[in-house]
């Protein structure tokens, strides 16, 4: 599969040819990340931090909190690492470092090595020093500690002439069971093809932003289908991964879909389909994704309007329901909710509603059965979620901060914070 690069330096988006010539400045790279996060994870490389001249910390952390993320770039110590972890990468690229004392000390399923190499031999500190030891071998020694390699051939890298496909199969074979990404020189959708069919990934930066390649026959090219018609079967997920219906895709709608964001299908009966250009009922484009097999996509999508169905339902199987739904009610009462009703009490009282959510939290300590647990949990979730909705924040933002802190190494104590009070005493 695909996986777009973005290099950093001096906060700009930049692309340099064989690590050295800078070919390419595109600017800021917060557009570029948009863009490039609609196909699932992409690589952020902090070139000024990979060759000790400052670094673009900042950036990056501003992109990990926002898309999915692997970091890569002078991360030489332990706590730089972990610090990235932290920060929400999903994953981490270790170049010098890489070396089995110092990887076995992190979350394997979080590291990546990487070996950049140069006539086969693996070079360091920013591509400039050469170490003596072939690719092949450090695999070998590195496979056990890592969950992928990103193999980059620097005489390649930013010169779109082709990549190294002829040392692939056997990267992939002494890798094992780790993922093998490759970088340098791949500048069509056949070479991602031909790697994902060889069992690797595509990391491709120079071919994306001089348009040489698109972003949609980049992402398209391993894709298949058993349908008379070549099209994709395409599962539409809400922001939640809550199915809301299915629909069919093609090369163009996809291009579409990916250059404006939105939910773009193809109808079987009338085209290009804008779902909601006349009904209302748009979509922004989170991400797409595709299935194991290739042949059939995901569009995770935030939907606006009445809802996805055309019979005005949140989904093709009628009404969703859930916490989502739920905050969703709560938030439409925000300046809706009628006089005299309780959530108006909540939403207008800030002392009521304070009240409220501390005695719930105290009942729920409280519980000793476990039908009393899920009474007491089901009201402070009540409350906990008025209290959200009257600060502006959403449901969807706490499930992204929840996931973002599940990613974390560094842990937390923990301990009970001195004025945290009970009003009654524990039985």
């Amino acid at each position: 599969m695909l996986v777009p690069s973005i290099d950093l330096a001096l906060g700009q988006a930049v692309q340099l040819i064989g690590g050295e010539t800078p070919a390419i400045d595109a600017g800021d790279p917060r557009p570029i990340a948009a863009r490039f996060s609609r196909v699932g994870t992409m690589a952020v490389i902090d070139l000024d931090a990979a060759l000790s001249r400052g670094d673009n910390g900042d950036l990056i952390r501003e992109l990990c909190a926002q898309y999915p993320c692997r970091v890569g770039g002078g991360i030489r110590d332990l706590s730089t690492a972990r610090r990235w972890l932290d920060a929400g990468a999903e994953t981490i690229i270790i170049g010098t470092a890489a070396q089995p004392d110092f990887l076995k000390q992190l979350p394997k399923d979080r590291l990546i090595a990487a070996l950049d190499a140069r006539d086969g031999e693996v070079v360091v500190k920013g591509w400039t020093e050469g170490t003596g030891q072939s690719v092949l071998g450090q695999m070998e020694a590195l496979r056990d500690y890592v969950s992928g390699f990103l193999v980059t051939f620097v005489e390649c890298e930013g010169r779109m002439g082709g990549t190294r496909m002829d040392l692939v199969a056997e990267m992939v074979k002494v890798a094992g069971d780790a993922r093998v990404t490759i970088a340098g020189g791949i500048t069509t959708a056949q070479e991602v093809a031909e790697l994902d069919r060889l069992g690797a990934d595509a990391q491709v930066g120079m071919a994306l932003y001089s348009g040489r390649l698109s972003l949609a026959d980049a992402f398209a090219a391993p894709f298949r289908s058993d349908r008379p018609d070549q099209l994709w079967p395409t599962v539409v997920v809400d922001q939640h991964d809550r199915a809301l219906g299915l629909c069919y895709s093609n090369l163009e709608s996809l291009g579409a879909a990916l250059d404006e964001g939105r939910g773009i299908y193809w109808s079987r009966s009338r085209g290009l389909w804008r779902k909601g250009e006349t009904s209302g009922a748009t979509q922004s484009l989170i991400s797409v994704s595709t299935d194991c097999d290739r042949d059939t996509l995901r569009f995770k999508v935030r939907q606006a309007g009445l809802g996805f169905c055309h019979l005005a339902a949140t989904s093709c199987w009628g009404q969703l329901s859930g916490i989502p739904d739920l905050f969703e009610l709560i938030q439409g009462r925000l300046n809706q909710a009628p006089e005299g009703s309780y959530t108006r009490r909540l939403l207008t009282d800030p002392s009521l509603l304070k009240s409220k959510l501390m005695e719930e939290a105290d009942e729920l300590v409280r519980a000793q059965t476990r039908s009393e647990a899920i009474w007491e949990a089901a009201d402070l979730l009540y409350f906990a979620l008025v209290k959200l909705a009257k600060d502006g924040g959403t449901w969807t933002e706490v499930e992204a901060l929840l996931k973002r802190r599940a990613l974390a190494v560094s842990r937390r104590a923990g301990d009970a914070k001195e004025e945290v009070i009970y009003d009654r005493p524990m039985a």
